[in-house]
This record gives C-alpha cells, structure tokens and sequence, in this order.
C-alpha cells in the first residue's frame, strides 16, 4: 500500500521544500535558530542539559519486550556509538522530529537503524501534500532520501510530536524553555561578573577639591588604568585604596532585591525543567513542594515524561518495520521498571483479592497469558 501517495498525480510539479517552522522559536534576544538555542539550552545550561538526558537516558537503558528477538536488537543496537533509543529521544525533546534510515542489505534484510541529524532534514512533499522525500544536508551537499523503496516499504521513519501548526514537523521543548533558558544563563553570567568584581558593584571616583575643578584627559585616562590594574578583580577583593589629594571614593551598594539572583535563578530552573517535563525535586532544585518525596516525583517523572515519548519513539519503529515483522511490537517491560514497583505491586494485591474473578482473568489483568 502506499501510504507516501508515491504515484499521486502531480508529483513532477512538487512544491518546493517546506521551512522547519517546528525548530524555530524565540523572541527578542532570545535565539531564533534550532543551532543557536542548542548551544545556548543544551551546551551551556546545566539545568536543559540535566533534564534531557534525565529522560534520554532512561528512556535508552529502559527494558524492551519485542515480537521478535531481531526487532529487539535493532532497537537496542547502537547508531554511530550511540544507543539508538536514547538518541531518538533527545532529539524529540529538543527538534520536535526524529528520522531513522533503515539500512538494508543485498537481499533486502534491515541491517541497521540509523538515526539522522533532524535539522539537516527537510520534507520534500508531492502537490496533494504528502511526504515523497526527505533532503538530508551537509553543509553545500544534498542528498535525496526516497520515503520509500523499491518494493513499497518505508526507507525512511519520521517520529514526531504534536504540532499544532506544522503538518510535517513536529514541536521541540528546546523553543518552550528558550526565555527560561536566556534568563538562566544571564543570571549565571551575572553572577560571575560580581565575583570578579569581589561580590560587589563598583563605585565612584569623585574628584572633589572644592573649586568644581576637573580632571584632565591624561589624568582621568591614568586614574582609570590604575583602578583596572590595581583593583579590579577577584585577585585584588579587598585591597586597601590609596587615593591622591582631591580624590575619593563613593562606594556603591545594590537592594536586596537587586541581589535576589539566587531566587532569579532557580525560578528560571523550575521553568526549564517544566518544559523538558522533569520534576524539579529531581534536578535538586529548591522551592517545589508538588511531589511528598523523591520516589514520587520519580514515578511521576516515568508516568509523564519517560513513557509517553518511549511509546512514541517505539510505536514509530514498528510501523516503519512491518514490512519486514509483518506483526512488529516494541514496548517497554514495566514489570522489570524499579521505578514503577509499586505500582505494580498494588495492581496484583488488588486483583489478588477479587474473589469475583478466575485465575484466568486475574492473570490477563496482570499481563500474563
């Protein structure tokens, strides 16, 4: 069946490429690129950073059950050295979209699953709309990647989420947090800026002999560079001044409330961590009092975060893998899930106490044929 509408009329006339609106959000100072925010939210933040790999690489280690044993170890099996899943994951928090090439041998047998880099791909759609090809590119070369192949089946799987806007591309979190992110960063670079300057905000140099005389340029340009020399920096905190006659110095403060970046900064925290859908209890940040402990915000963290998007990334590779498992399953084992323990073990003490029910039904309850 062909389900990319790859002998639809009016191919020959393709529109062209569509832009990646999903990867592209921001406003004001904000980053507007995909690239910009993942250096800025991911490379230089801590918090993104800890919060997409808190899933990432639960989502990566979690244990499969598959329809068949080689299904299984093309999931698990490792893209360009790294775990298959757990890429996939990282990239549908951040892009929104994740592509995986299904590489097969002479015979047609799938070999290996490759993950692609989701900004350098672009959806080549045909007139009525649907997906044909997808445009892998590097730098000035493109290369054309069929939807499907030869005999109908998918050659490329496009996993992504929900996108209110976009017919093709899905929508990242990365965008989401990119304020609480710019916030973050600025209240890290500006508390760097007070410890060099010895926690405090610099102060005046008043020239005053009473005359209202003023210093000439080639005083006040060699006045300058001694302060920078000699008293600038984390090195020189607290260094005795000695001023000159005619000199002295005004000391600045700042509020409580100027200084409040502390506060600032773990309000932008929890921000983030909203975006990526990670408790802030996790991340160790203080002021959230939502979850009564941590094995409660780690459950609700693989109930809300970690299973939704591994159903997703799963469902889409035995999709795209039918034509080769004609009854393809991938799914997470939630009874060898240590997080979830609890929970299971509620189930069975409460279907262990329906008299009402057989054992056969009891069983189906718990997952057991």
């Amino acid at each position: 069946m062909k389900w990319f509408g790859r002998k639809s009329a009016g191919r020959d006339g393709a529109r062209p490429a569509l832009a990646q609106g999903g990867s592209i959000t921001s406003l004001g100072e904000w980053p507007r690129s995909y690239e910009a925010q993942v250096r800025e939210g991911y490379c230089h933040n801590p918090v993104a950073q800890r919060a997409v790999k808190l899933v990432s690489e639960s989502v990566g280690s979690a244990p499969l059950v598959a329809s068949d044993p080689a299904l299984a170890a093309l999931a698990t099996a490792r893209s360009s050295g790294q775990v298959l899943t757990e890429a996939l994951a990282a990239q549908l928090l951040l892009h929104g979209n994740a592509w995986v090439q299904i590489l097969t041998d002479s015979e047609g047998m799938v070999r290996e699953l490759f993950a692609l880099r989701p900004e350098r791909m672009t959806v080549e759609a045909d007139a009525s709309g649907w997906p044909v090809a997808y445009r892998y590119r590097v730098g000035a070369h493109v290369n054309r990647l069929t939807a499907e192949d030869a005999a109908g089946r998918p050659a490329v799987a496009h996993i992504r989420t929900f996108n209110p806007v976009d017919d093709h591309y899905g929508l990242g979190c990365l965008g989401a947090a990119a304020g609480a992110v710019a916030i973050h960063n600025a209240a890290t670079r500006w508390n760097k800026a007070l410890l060099d300057n010895a926690a405090r905000p610099s102060g005046a140099l008043v020239y005053d002999v009473g005359d209202g005389g003023v210093l000439s340029p080639d005083q006040f340009a060699r006045v300058k560079g001694e302060l920078e020399a000699g008293f600038a920096g984390a090195a020189n905190a607290g260094r005795p001044m000695l001023l000159e006659g005619g000199l002295k110095w005004q000391a600045m403060s700042m509020t409580p409330a100027d200084m409040d970046f502390v506060g600032l900064k773990a309000a932008a925290a929890r921000e983030i961590a909203l975006a990526f859908g990670v408790p802030p209890m996790l991340m160790g940040l203080p002021g959230d009092a939502a979850y009564a402990n941590y094995r409660e915000a780690n459950r609700a963290l693989w109930r809300l975060a970690i299973l939704p998007i591994a159903g997703n990334i799963l469902a889409g590779l035995s999709q795209a893998l039918r034509g080769w498992f004609p009854d393809a399953s991938l799914a997470i084992d939630l009874d060898q899930v240590p997080a979830l323990a609890e929970d299971r073990e509620r189930l069975w003490r409460q279907v262990s106490a329906a008299d009402f029910l057989s054992d056969d039904e009891k069983r189906a309850m718990v997952g057991l044929s």
